[in-house]
């Protein structure tokens, strides 16, 4: 019985997560037009030491989706918050989450 269920729940878990995969042609663009002017190629303008690198996302605990989407979606000063502003939808910021961890990984590349 114990092994139906971790079947069904690993089936469930993989649709899920299929389903809910971020589109990062689609974060790129949401990027370009709203994040760019301050984080152009990776960096930040404003606070040089919190750069999308992934070492400073690691060192500043944003290395996560989870943790992106509540920063773009709350902000936090100077960084507005494009989420409660209604700027970037919620699947939009998802899509941006996506997109930031696989420049990162690549060293904005």
């Amino acid at each position: 019985m114990k092994k139906i269920i971790s079947v069904i729940s690993l089936t469930l878990i993989g649709f899920t997560s299929y389903s809910m995969a971020a589109d990062t042609e689609k974060g790129e663009k949401i990027f370009t037009a709203n994040c760019a002017g301050c984080h152009a190629n990776g960096m930040n303008l404003i606070a040089p030491t919190k750069s999308l690198s992934k070492e400073d996302l690691t060192t500043n605990n944003r290395n996560s989706s989870a943790a992106i989407i509540s920063l773009v979606t709350n902000g936090k000063s100077p960084m507005p918050a494009f989420g409660k502003l209604g700027v970037i939808s919620a699947s939009d910021i998802e899509n941006v989450a996506a997109y930031v961890l696989k420049k990162a990984d690549s060293g904005w590349k």
